[in-house]
């Protein structure tokens, strides 16, 4: 009987710990790259302050302790500044209440019409004064968007009214009255506001707030003129850039992929701008403006669409005039009330260089106060445990915490000193 051989093929008792050790490669590849990407590592920190030790400064800073504690992200994700941008852009806020306002409609002397809506305080003021947040959004926002409802809503409940000015142009259903929109730093929209204001509210005094784009209007509003600090207490911007002609070039970089966020921002200025298509560049009127809706197309940069587009409203010759004429960095060290200027290090759109601006000033001027979070992106500064956001977030907490602080000093400051007045008279008496 003949027997055949058969060939027995066998796994060689290496190869599963080949596979197991190249299983935990690749976890361990993706867990490098979660810590790398979350920024799971970087600690938590408070706030970097610049500020010159003056009386007013060491009580505002005692009396809110956002500035001086540690602001501690959510866990898993708080520390990626790409994250907290993302979801302040995506959601705005998390369970964003609505709070009931009324809006205003200002004809303007070249046709436009602004807006702006307003919100009555629910109680009184803690001091028994009435003060009047005006607030000024970021790029193409209005009081419609969650992160203005959310700190609307937190300053209502603490006894302040509410202006937020709606950008020329940024709500979707309000036609444009005249061939012009918003833009990076005309302050006439936001000027007709605050002087409705003074106007309605003979008694009442300003707390003047921006964000982001809203920031450089509002630094840029106070320092043009002194009289547009008349009644104002205090102004606080957040995570502005203070030089558009500095910032051009740091937006065509990839690092911290800010030449995608700006393609992003430049699609949804080319969507505001083409809903209002019929009043931009139809007609007579706009011939004199001569708008290039062809290179509005194509463009895929913010820069792109100033050039061809935003100048063209106000008449600037070149891109260069248009952003030097239009930052604030030209006009904030004219600021005299007291000033809390706030940005985030991990911020994917301004660039560490911008910084220099407001830490420069800080330590020349006495009513200056820099605060230079560890984390928070642009906007977020979202505060919570492990996964799940507050829905208030540390930017709302210090915005109200610094008003109540200029309001309390207001209150009990001795006679000879006033804003925005030199502090130096009566140092010894508060020291």
């Amino acid at each position: 009987m003949n027997t055949q051989n058969t060939d027995v093929h066998t796994i060689s008792p290496e190869l599963p710990a080949m596979f197991d050790g190249m299983k935990l490669a690749a976890v361990a590849t993706v867990l490098y790259i979660l810590v790398r990407c979350l920024n799971l590592k970087s600690p938590t920190a408070p706030p970097d302050l610049t500020y010159q030790d003056t009386p007013l400064n060491r009580f505002l800073l005692k009396s809110c302790p956002q500035l001086t504690k540690e602001y501690i992200p959510p866990l898993l994700w708080g520390k990626s500044g790409h994250l907290q941008t993302a979801l302040y852009g995506k959601l705005g806020r998390v369970s964003s209440p609505h709070p009931s306002g009324v809006r205003k409609y200002l004809p303007m002397q070249d046709g436009a019409t602004a807006t702006f809506d307003l919100f009555e305080p629910v109680g009184d003021h803690r001091t028994g004064d009435d003060i009047t947040m005006v607030i000024c959004p970021g790029i193409g926002n209005h009081s419609e968007k969650h992160y203005i409802r959310t700190f609307v809503d937190y300053a209502q409940k603490d006894g302040y009214r509410c202006a937020v000015l709606n950008h020329l142009g940024a709500l979707p259903n309000i036609e444009l009255t005249s061939p012009r929109m918003f833009t990076y730093g005309c302050t006439w929209e936001f000027a007709a506001m605050v002087g409705y204001i003074k106007r309605t509210y003979p008694q009442t005094q300003l707390m003047v707030v921006g964000f982001s784009l809203g920031g450089n209007i509002v630094c840029k509003f106070l320092g043009e003129n002194r009289t547009n600090q008349e009644r104002v207490l205090c102004c606080v911007s957040v995570c502005q850039g203070y030089s558009a002609l500095r910032a051009q070039e740091t937006f065509l970089q990839w690092d911290q992929f800010r030449r995608f966020y700006n393609f992003l921002m430049a699609d949804n200025m080319k969507k505001i701008i083409l809903s209002h298509r019929h009043s931009l560049f139809g007609g007579s009127p706009v011939k004199r403006i001569d708008l290039d809706i062809g290179r509005l197309y194509t463009a895929t940069s913010l820069m792109q669409i100033d050039d061809s587009i935003m100048r063209k409203f106000h008449g600037h010759s070149s891109l260069k005039e248009y952003y030097e004429k239009e930052s604030c960095v030209h006009y904030i060290h004219n600021v005299n009330v007291p000033l809390l200027l706030v940005n985030s290090a991990d911020d994917p759109l301004v660039h560490e260089s911008l910084l220099t601006i407001p830490r420069t000033l800080a330590a020349k001027k006495p009513n200056v106060i820099f605060s230079l979070t560890l984390h928070g992106g642009h906007l977020g500064f979202f505060e919570g445990a492990v996964l799940f956001p507050q829905p208030l977030t540390w930017m709302d907490k210090v915005i109200v915490g610094y008003a109540n602080a200029m309001c309390q000093w207001e209150k009990q400051k001795p006679p000879c000193q006033s804003v925005p007045q030199s502090e130096s008279s009566c140092a010894e008496e508060q020291s």
